[in-house]
């Protein structure tokens, strides 16, 4: 009855996913396999003869990488300005001495060069790899080559990523609390501020001619002058003895002082008909618009004092882009309030509703992408395939951000969800592909393929620790991120995500992936032709 069950391919997913699941909460000496030994398990599964589709396969990798770009979109470009250099280069070491280990180990035991292409690729895990090592050697034994080394590609950078952070006994917990540290000093915590107007060169002139914004960085939520408190306009006039309430961090609090007086601890509460809200930005005409443009002191008299994104407190710069889900702190009068929220939209239903339009969009303006063919010559060309145009599109989608009516985000509760189901679906899909040939590969081709296959496995991710966490002092998370996408490893990546909350493993991994793949292709190309 099991045998016939087993051959039920959602049946046997299922049974690979809570096996892998059990198999991952297993602790020892502090390092867990979590869901990555989905794939471990599937491995065993592949050698008893069982299968999991490939089209199921195919569309959990659609699905995880779809997710993983839409979550690193926004981040992408400004990792990839301030880090990218080092990032890239340390990618172009690993695809590089991979290809060198193999030109290497090719003399040394006397390989044919359409084994050696096919090991590089299964090695480094790459299916665009392989397309072009077969491509360009018109041979078979490239697959042979890249089936042989593809098994211990997925399991060797699985490995590699959760043992180095004790290799190199570095506290992940620790270091997750240094970057969230790191990324405070980025965005400053706001603070509120009382002061007193003593200086004598600022009486009798107004908000917007002394541009105290602009000046200060500080923005002023209410104004006190004699017995009354209001929220100010530009064209407020300040007064001997105002007082004035403002919010901004340290600095900007501390030019304000400089700028009109004294500060003094007093509050400055609002009349019954004011209010202080939390506003959620879901309306879709609004995103994508900078702060500034929306001229909301002038049109609804309410003053924006501090913007919420992502567990961060954003100073409210007019030149600031409102992004979907921005929390927006408004202070104003009650039925001003109101009609604020209805251009806001402050809908939470909204929030955490998915909207699948994007998603099914967007995976086929990737697909479409993947399947674009650039010919530099002849005998070179260059494709994304789906892997890469589905990563690229997403990346580049979720960086706009908004496309006309279509918003390319969705809540991180659904991200979470279909990363999760696409990464279960791949997972035993290549583990049960790669299990069922694992043995006779062995007995067929020797095992001298299959350490040369782990040696180009293993050496570039040796260098690559060493010269980015010592020379280069890349902290461990962009490290194991840049590892993964390097070695075009999404199991790999998998599991450096299930070691941390921080998306920065995801983030590197989308900044270096698309380089990796089109490098590993040209070195791929140039051995073949040059040997």
């Amino acid at each position: 009855m099991l045998e016939s069950l087993l051959q039920s391919s959602y049946f046997a997913l299922f049974l690979i996913v809570a096996l892998g699941f059990v198999l991952g909460r297993v602790n020892f000496r502090g390092i867990s396999l979590d869901v990555s030994a989905v794939i471990f398990i599937a491995l065993l599964f592949g050698h008893f003869g069982v299968i999991i589709p490939k089209e199921l396969g195919n569309f959990g990798l659609v699905l995880f990488i779809f997710t993983i770009g839409i979550q690193a979109g926004p981040g992408f470009f400004h990792s990839f300005k301030s880090k990218g250099k080092m990032l890239i280069l340390l990618t172009l070491l690993i695809i590089g001495s991979a290809c060198i280990t193999g030109v290497i180990c090719k003399y040394i035991f006397d390989l044919n060069t359409p084994e050696v292409v096919g090991l590089i690729a299964g090695a480094l895990t790459s299916t665009p790899g392989l397309a072009a090592a077969i491509d360009s050697t018109q041979s078979s034994a490239a697959s042979i080559g890249y089936g042989i080394a593809y098994p211990f590609g997925v399991i060797g950078v699985i490995l590699f990523v959760k043992l180095l952070p004790g290799i190199l006994k570095i506290n992940l917990k620790q270091e997750e609390k240094r970057l969230e540290l790191q990324q405070r000093d980025k965005f400053p915590a706001l603070q509120t501020g009382t002061f007193r107007v003593t200086n004598e060169n600022i009486f009798g002139k107004s908000l917007i001619q002394l541009q105290v914004r602009t000046m200060t960085g500080a923005v002023i939520s209410r104004i006190k002058h004699e017995d009354s408190t209001s929220i100010p306009t530009s064209k407020t006039v300040l007064f001997q003895n105002d007082l004035i309430k403002a919010v901004g961090s340290a600095s900007a609090l501390q030019q304000l002082g400089m700028l009109v007086g004294e500060a003094v601890q007093e509050d400055l509460p609002l009349a019954t008909s004011y209010e202080i809200q939390s506003l959620l930005l879901t309306r879709k005409e609004v995103i994508g618009k900078t702060l500034g443009s929306l001229n909301l002191q002038e049109t609804f008299g309410c003053t924006i004092t501090r913007i919420r994104r992502s567990g961060i407190d954003l100073s409210p710069d007019p030149g600031l882009i409102l992004k979907f889900g921005d929390k927006l702190l408004s202070v104003g009068h009650q039925d001003s309030l109101k009609e604020l929220s209805k251009l806001l939209g402050n809908d939470e239903k909204r929030l955490s509703d998915t909207d699948f339009f994007p998603i099914a969009m967007g995976i086929v303006l990737g697909v479409l992408v993947g399947k674009i063919n650039i010919s530099f010559s002849d005998s070179f060309s260059f494709s994304p395939g789906l892997t890469g145009g589905i990563l690229l599109t997403a990346l580049v989608l979720s960086s706009l951000g908004k496309t006309g009516p279509i918003i390319w985000s969705m809540s991180g509760a659904a991200n979470l969800l279909l990363r999760q189901l696409g990464l279960l679906l791949f997972l035993a899909e290549v583990g049960t592909s790669a299990g069922a040939n694992l043995v006779a590969t062995f007995r067929e081709s020797g095992w001298t393929l299959f350490g040369v296959g782990m040696a180009i496995t293993l050496i570039p991710m040796l260098i690559a620790s060493v010269i980015g966490y010592f020379i280069f002092k890349i902290n461990i998370f962009d490290l194991l991120g840049t590892i993964t996408g390097g070695m075009t490893s999404t199991p790999g990546l998998a599991a450096a995500g299930s070691m941390t909350d921080s998306d920065a493993p995801s983030v590197a991994y989308a900044t270096v992936y698309p380089i990796a793949m089109v490098f590993l292709i040209i070195f791929i190309q140039l051995i073949a032709i040059g040997m």
